[in-house]
């Protein structure tokens, strides 16, 4: 009899532990929305844009293709297709970086051939195939909360 008492207060203590191993701020639906797995995590590919054969020594036509490239990246964004985007600030052959909020290296090869830098080949993209946080979703939205001006204004 003790034995048994013994063995459920401990089945009861393990239940306990593990339920308060949980995370209680879980938010099911939100997960749900974001694609995220048990994780909070899903797959996303990265592409690291790199200088291109064909640099521009025009100032006007490398400031005109710059702008389409930024019009570009603020479609994708809108599309719900490109969730993180930037420059790097340094001097290197690695220029910035995308994050596609697609599951395949051909999804978004087909994504950054809409690119006219690319087309121009004044970028190349280098694409890996990246797990990362789900709440990458919302950094779209967010950031049009925060920018004053647009940098495709």
């Amino acid at each position: 009899m003790i034995k048994n008492l013994l063995v459920a207060l401990l089945l009861v203590a393990s239940a306990n532990c593990f339920a308060q191993s949980k995370n209680s701020q879980y938010d099911a639906d939100l997960a749900k929305k974001l694609g995220a797995d048990q994780y909070g995590m899903k797959t996303y590919v990265m592409a690291f844009l790199k200088a291109g054969p064909n640099r521009l020594t025009d100032s006007a036509a490398r400031a005109a293709l710059q702008m389409a490239h930024l019009k570009n990246i603020m479609r994708l964004a809108a599309e719900g297709k490109l969730i993180v985007a930037g420059p790097f600030m340094d001097d290197q052959p690695i220029k910035g970086i995308f994050i596609f909020n697609v599951r395949t290296i051909e999804e978004a090869k087909t994504l950054t051939e809409t690119d006219p830098a690319i087309k121009a080949g004044s970028l190349v993209m280098e694409l890996h195939p990246w797990y990362g946080s789900a709440a990458l979703m919302e950094v779209v939205g967010i950031h049009h909360k925060l920018e004053k001006k647009s940098v495709a204004d």
